[in-house]
């Protein structure tokens, strides 16, 4: 028998028995969408994690407070807070390799405009924070060394921000009243507009402040001593600086100024946050892909199930072939190229609706947030090899079978 005549044979056989056919097809092609999908979207939400965190500048060191595990000091257990004055030690100590330092301390609050209002992020840092972090204004100025001196009412907004409080555009010189809960609040004048950015946390929709008008206006900003408490300094480093070399630096100054054992901080650059991203978004796709090998391996079963039952059904025809000549790898070829059509077909409809989901889903909300997908070829390479894989060996096994019948017995079977 040619391949041309197995083909034929193949499809007959599968034409005669259509919705056995459609559902016994209808597990695999579920089975390699499902590879395709959740392997697009564990990429994607690998790749967006990634963007986001860089787009929080570049070469960049995040520094914040810890747990203190310093028995000696009596602190065990207890949050500290990282101060405005560890980042200017920081700036004095004159760290080779550091460009910036910009210290922030950051809340959540309801910004109020005339009838207009939005809940957004407040954070009070100084003027450094807009190089540290590589952002820029579109309208206005972010805040100065004078406002920071004066403890003056001058707020920037976000571009998202922004466009919610004034919807006419007209935001610079109006006034942002800051409510923080109960009578607690207090009128600020917009000085400044954000360049829209993206990325981590939102950050179109973050109003910025003096840091030392949130001590003067908020006492929860304030450690016991009187000094602000910052939530966390971002360092800028220069573009060949030695990461590991800065961090240990930076470590050894706050635990001399700390006087602690262990530090009560945390140090980490953004290729630590990138590497940590990376392993668990990997994880995430390694499970996402697992869950979907497993549907198609339930659609490989069911291939094999058909098959055997075809077999069983087609016993008498089995005994007229090999009665008028047919070997035994005549039956072999019919058995296997069926599975292998049914298969490839689904295969083949897997892939296409497992790229047009995919596709689909980029850049849509789904349960209010914006997917992002990345198909990856070799997921539709692995996708469609493994149907193959799994559709030859579900025929093989029935047509081995098919050719231990004994031909006498098959023709005597009805």
């Amino acid at each position: 028998m040619s391949i041309a005549d197995a083909l034929r044979v193949a499809t007959r056989a599968i034409l005669a028995n259509r919705l056995r056919s459609i559902l016994t097809t209808l597990g695999l092609v579920i089975g390699v969408t499902s590879v395709i999908v959740l392997i697009a979207v564990g990429q994607g939400a690998q790749v967006g994690v990634a963007s986001k965190i860089r787009g929080l500048g570049t070469d960049l060191i995040f520094v914040q407070p810890g747990q203190s595990n310093d028995r000696t000091t009596g602190a065990r257990g207890q949050s500290v807070s990282l101060t405005r004055s560890d980042s200017d030690a920081i700036v004095a100590a004159a760290i080779p390799g550091v460009a910036g330092v910009a210290p922030q301390i950051s809340f959540n609050a309801q910004l109020i405009a005339g009838s207009n209002n939005s809940r957004g992020s407040v954070i009070g840092t100084t003027p450094d924070y807009i190089t540290v972090r590589s952002a820029l204004v579109a309208q206005g100025e972010f805040v100065t060394d004078t406002d920071v001196d004066r403890r003056a009412l001058n707020m920037v907004l976000g571009s998202a921000l922004a466009e919610s409080l004034f919807p006419n555009g007209e935001a610079i010189g109006q006034q942002v009243r800051l409510a923080i809960g109960g009578p607690l609040g207090f009128n600020f004048r917009v000085v400044g507009v954000m360049a829209a950015r993206g990325g981590a946390t939102d950050q179109d929709s973050q109003a910025f402040v003096p840091v030392t008008t949130m001590q003067s206006r908020l006492p929860f900003t304030r450690n016991s001593t009187g000094e602000i408490a910052v939530n966390q300094i971002s360092i800028q480093m220069t573009s060949k600086a030695d990461q590991k070399a800065v961090k240990a630096e930076i470590t050894n100054l706050l635990v001399a100024r700390h006087a602690v054992a262990a530090p009560d901080f945390t140090v980490q650059s953004q290729n630590d946050l990138l590497g940590a991203a990376s392993e668990v978004s990997a994880t995430l796709s390694i499970l996402l892909g697992s869950v979907a090998g497993i549907s198609l391996l339930v659609g490989g079963i069911g291939v094999m199930n058909i098959m055997l039952v075809s077999v069983t059904e087609r016993t008498r025809e089995i005994g007229i072939r090999r009665a008028v000549g047919a070997q035994s790898r005549d039956i072999v070829l019919q058995f296997v190229t069926e599975a292998l059509t049914l298969s490839i077909g689904g295969g083949l409809l897997g892939m296409a609706l497992g790229v047009g989901i995919a596709l689909g889903l980029n850049g849509r909300q789904v349960a209010g947030q914006a997917m992002t997908t990345l198909i990856q070829p070799w997921s539709i390479i692995v996708a469609f090899a493994v149907a193959a894989g799994v559709g030859l060996a579900s025929g093989s096994y029935p047509a081995f079978r098919a050719t231990a019948i004994d031909p006498i017995v098959a023709l005597r079977n009805e």
